[in-house]
C-alpha cells in the first residue's frame, strides 16, 4: 500500500513564526512549529517529520506532495553530491539548513518514497490542508496561543523530534532559549528556539549579467524588510507603493537572492519574467537558476511606481550593476496580505 501525504511549511515574515505539517487524512495529520524560523525550515521539517511518524510502516511506499521544488530538489537531486563535499555546495560553501538535511537523509534509508511537485494555492485538497495547519501554527505562535498539533500517524512510536541548528544565513533553531514541541505521531513538547542569524557568507560575484531582475538567474536571501520590522515595534507603516520599492530593492542584493527560500515567499505562483535574450521564465526555472548563480549588487533609480488597482503595483526604474544599467519594469501583486512578484521584464541601456 503506498501513504499519500502532503507536506508543507509556513513562515510569517519568513523568517518568522513558523508552523509545518504533513496531511494524509482528517484523522491522520501532524504539525509543529516554532516561534521564530524560516518557509525551508517548516518545510523540511514537514518532511522529517512524517518520515519519522511513519517509520514503523517503514514497508510501505510513501508518496510525498510538495509545493517546494527546493525541498524536493535537495533530498532528491542535490544531498548525494553536499556529502560527498562535505555538506558543502558546488561553489564551497556551507548548504542552507544542514542540520535538517542530515537528520531527513538519516530518516530516509531503507525507505520507498517518491515526491510528487503539486502547484501551491491552487485548490489541491491535501495540499490545502497541509498549508492550512502548518499556517495555523505560526499564527498561534505569532499570537501566543497553544497550536493544534493534529493526532498524529496510527500507531507511531512517541519520539521527540527537534529541528537541528540552521547554518550561516539561516536562523538557528535548537538552542535552548524559547519552546515548539513536535512529536512525531503524538502532540507532545520539545525545546525549539531561534538565536542570532548569523551573517551570509561572501558571495563571488556571477560572470555575466543579462538585464533582468535576477540576470539570467538570481533573486532572495534571508533578510528582507518583513525580517526587519519584525522586531522593531516602532518601524512606521509603509504605503503599499512605499513597500514594493523596498521589496525590490531587496531583491538586488545578492546575500538576500542567495536564499531560494524568499522566492516561495515573494515570487507568486504565476510568477513570470522575460529575459534580456528573449528566454521566458517560469517560477520553477528560476528557483532552480538561483541556487547556483545569485547575481551581482546593483542600485536602484525610481522612474514610476503606479497603482494600477487596489490589488497591483507597477514599478518602472533604472538599476545600476558593474556590468551597466537597465531599465526594468516589475508588476507586484497583493496575494493573501502579501505583496508578491508577477512579472518582470529588463532592457539593458546603450
Amino acid at each position: 500500500m503506498t501513504i499519500t501525504a502532503a507536506a508543507d511549511g509556513s513562515a510569517l515574515g519568513n523568517p518568522g513564526p513558523a508552523g509545518w505539517a504533513w496531511y494524509v487524512d482528517d484523522s491522520c495529520w501532524h504539525a509543529g512549529g516554532w516561534p521564530h524560523g524560516t518557509n525551508n525550515q517548516g518545510e523540511l521539517m514537514a518532511v522529517l517529520d512524517l518520515f519519522r511518524s511513519t517509520a514503523h510502516v517503514a514497508h510501505e511506499e510513501l508518496l510525498i506532495l510538495c509545493d517546494s521544488q527546493y525541498v524536493i530538489n535537495c533530498i532528491t537531486k542535490w544531498m548525494p553530491g553536499w556529502k560527498r563535499k562535505g555538506w558543502r555546495k558546488a561553489d564551497g560553501k556551507a548548504v542552507l539548513n544542514v542540520d535538517l538535511l542530515k537528520d531527513i537523509d538519516q530518516a530516509i534509508v531503507g525507505r520507498k518514497y517518491t515526491f510528487e511537485w503539486v502547484k501551491g494555492h491552487a485548490g489541491h485538497d491535501l495540499n490545502e490542508a497541509a498549508d492550512e495547519r502548518a499556517r495555523a501554527v505560526a499564527v498561534a505562535y505569532q499570537q501566543g496561543v497553544a497550536p493544534r498539533v493534529g493526532p498524529g500517524f496510527p500507531g507511531a512510536k512517541d519520539e521527540t523530534v527537534t529541528a537541528g541548528s540552521g547554518t550561516s544565513g539561516t536562523t538557528s533553531m535548537g538552542t535552548a532559549a524559547s519552546s515548539a514541541t513536535v512529536t512525531a505521531g503524538r502532540a507532545a513538547t520539545a525545546t525549539v528556539s531561534a538565536a542570532t542569524t548569523a551573517a551570509a557568507p561572501p558571495r563571488s560575484p556571477r560572470p555575466h549579467f543579462e538585464p533582468t531582475l535576477f540576470g539570467e538567474s538570481g533573486i532572495f536571501g534571508q533578510a528582507d524588510l518583513f525580517s526587519e520590522l519584525e522586531g522593531d515595534a516602532a518601524a512606521p507603516e509603509l504605503s503599499p507603493e512605499d513597500t514594493v520599492l523596498a521589496l525590490e530593492r531587496e531583491l538586488l542584493r545578492p546575500d538576500v537572492r542567495a536564499d531560494i527560500g524568499r522566492i516561495g515567499v515573494l515570487l507568486h505562483p504565476d510568477f513570470a519574467e522575460i529575459g534580456s535574450s528573449g528566454r521566458f521564465w517560469t517560477r520553477d526555472a528560476m528557483m532552480m537558476a538561483l541556487e547556483e548563480d545569485p547575481g551581482e549588487p546593483g542600485e536602484l533609480e525610481l522612474l514610476t511606481a503606479d497603482r494600477l488597482n487596489e490589488t497591483t503595483i507597477l514599478l518602472n526604474y533604472r538599476s545600476y550593476a558593474h556590468a551597466g544599467s537597465a531599465l526594468r519594469s516589475s508588476i507586484w501583486m497583493l496575494d493573501r496580505g502579501q505583496w508578491r512578484l508577477r512579472f518582470h521584464q529588463g532592457t539593458l541601456e546603450p
